[in-house]
């Protein structure tokens, strides 16, 4: 036999005398994608309410306009101005709570959503193009977008027209500043209008942890009808994948606000059916049990016995944080609940089990990001299948350097936090 056949099969005889523990190998894995699916939310969770305030623009990409799936009803002058983009997480126009078809007659075609545009920045020094855009009568919602050149660098700029429910939780997370330590923004600022309507300006960038230096800024306006006017515009001739063509994006915050409160855009956001009330929500008043609460809500009310000062806190749905400050450095808290998951993890030494059969996991150790920081969790499995894990930082994100030598929020009581009796009730 030549020498190469007796070393493939010496090689496949020492192999096969190897003998994995493959559950235990599927289990480690699961675990471990579980623990980063928890850790990437407090990542991401910063960007859900900027999701939330691209809801028009999200409908322009929905709807090809931005380079999306494309549509007949589009007009096109030329190429994109911004690349490809999916709505992601916050869905399209007609996704989600509180929001009705967005279609309307087709009064205003895209065509004259160009018109608008131009004669929204007609005050302004410089000249709009190419273009595309989308009229009312669209599945994506009216939008426009154009590439504005001032002499001082190319930059693109969009306008998303769509209507709210103005009473709804989305039309106040549409113009709420979010947490500064998580979404990174240099400026954000919101404004009561003599008329009712509420405002926001954004200064940020196109990646909170400002992985490029693009960057977005944005203005978002809610009228007491429920009319929405988004407008973006970044230092840039593309949202992304092109290089930066000057310090900052050509609108000031004074004229971003002449821009979505032009009288131009009237027409077309008469012409959009209202939109339906959001249904009630779950609240987190004292009867509202904690696993039926949002994770917020529920971790705002038991870290009331810590008795540290909480200066932001934030979350979407089964996921909630919060920022404590006692004055000896901000120390990030995150609540993770869930039910029906992979109960992997929850065997072996370092597993102890409660009275009433709720089995605890602790861990300590250092994060996964963020120089110098450390991790405290308490992950819990009840024997309903509810997980409820809590995690406490020395820092005030999980993106940053450690802010304090340890979590502010000792490990006995994020253990509390993680075992109180409300999340075995019905109501509390």
């Amino acid at each position: 036999m030549p020498f190469e056949d007796d070393l493939g099969t010496a090689l496949r005889q020492t192999g096969n005398g190897f003998t994995a523990d493959r559950q235990a190998l599927v289990d480690a894995g699961e675990e471990r994608g579980l623990r980063l699916v928890a850790r990437r939310r407090a990542a991401v969770v910063g960007g859900s309410v900027l999701a939330l305030a691209l809801i028009a623009t999200a409908g322009a990409y929905t709807g090809g306009l931005l380079g999306g799936g494309g549509d007949a009803d589009a007009v096109h002058v030329a190429s994109p101005p911004t690349p490809d983009r999916s709505p992601g997480p916050t869905g399209g126009p007609d996704s989600g709570p509180g929001k009705g078809p967005r279609t309307g007659s087709g009064a205003v075609g895209a065509e004259r959503m160009m018109v608008n545009l131009e004669k929204a920045l007609a005050g302004q020094s410089g000249k709009l193009t190419p273009m595309e855009a989308r009229g009312t009568e669209s599945e994506g919602g009216a939008a426009v977008s154009g590439v504005y050149d001032d002499g001082k660098g190319k930059a693109a700029v969009s306008v998303g027209l769509s209507r709210v429910d103005p009473e709804g939780s989305q039309a106040d997370q549409l113009t709420q500043c979010g947490d500064k330590n998580l979404q990174g923004y240099d400026d954000c600022r919101t404004e009561r209008l003599p008329d009712g309507s509420k405002l926001l300006i954004f200064k940020g960038y196109e990646y909170p942890d400002r992985r490029v230096d693009t960057k977005c800024w944005r203005a978002v306006l809610v009228t007491p009808a429920g009319f929405l006017v988004e407008a973006s515009e970044w230092n840039a001739p593309a949202q992304k994948d092109a290089p930066v063509s000057r310090p900052n994006p050509p609108l000031d915050s004074a004229q971003l606000k002449t821009l979505v409160t032009s009288p131009v855009w009237h027409p077309a956001l008469n012409d959009l059916p209202a939109a339906e009330p959001e249904p009630a929500r779950p609240g987190a008043e004292s009867g509202t049990a904690l696993k039926d609460r949002s994770a917020a809500d529920a971790l705002e009310s038991l870290l009331v016995p810590v008795g540290i000062p909480i200066a932001s806190r934030g979350g979407e749905g089964s996921y909630g944080y919060a920022v404590l400050d006692d004055g000896k450095g901000p120390s990030f808290v995150q609540l993770n609940v869930t039910k029906g998951e992979s109960t992997s993890g929850f065997t072996g030494a370092g597993v102890t089990t409660q009275p009433d059969g709720t089995k605890v996991r602790i861990t300590q150790g250092p994060a996964e990001k963020g120089k110098g920081v450390i991790e405290w969790t308490v992950d819990t499995l009840r024997g309903n299948g509810l997980r409820v894990t809590v995690s406490g930082f020395n820092a005030a994100n999980q993106n940053g350097a450690a802010t304090r030598p340890t979590p502010a929020v000792t490990l006995e009581k994020l253990k509390a936090i993680a075992l109180a009796p409300g999340w075995n009730r019905d109501r509390n």
